[in-house]
């Protein structure tokens, strides 16, 4: 396990993808070829991606498939640790909801 909080993918794509080519998540959505509100979604950190977003970013945006999905699963396996590691040394603390874990965003 990393020593830091890995970022959701999410981010990624706002910061490395979208703002450096000036697209809007409109603009962004429609060369992905998903809705606004998917894409919207997993900005903002609602949603993770799916194998299957995962392989449209590499198509539009560059890297892999694998590496977007190993950054999905570096976030989910930082939040289950973070939740489990509260639990044990917390167990019914008041006042400390755990984390939801990410839904994956479907594409079908």
């Amino acid at each position: 396990m990393s020593l830091h909080n890995p970022p959701h993918p999410g981010g990624v794509i706002r910061r490395q993808c979208l703002e450096p080519m000036g697209l809007t998540i409109t603009r962004a959505a429609q060369k992905l070829g998903v809705t606004q509100q998917a894409l919207s979604e997993v900005l903002n950190e609602r949603k993770g991606l799916s194998p299957e977003l995962a392989r449209r970013l590499a198509e539009v945006f560059g890297s892999t498939a694998e590496t977007w999905l190993g950054m999905q699963m570096a976030y989910d396996q930082w939040q289950a640790h973070g939740v489990s590691s509260h639990a044990t040394r917390n167990p019914g603390a008041p006042g400390q909801a755990p984390a939801k874990p990410v839904k994956h965003l479907s594409l079908r």
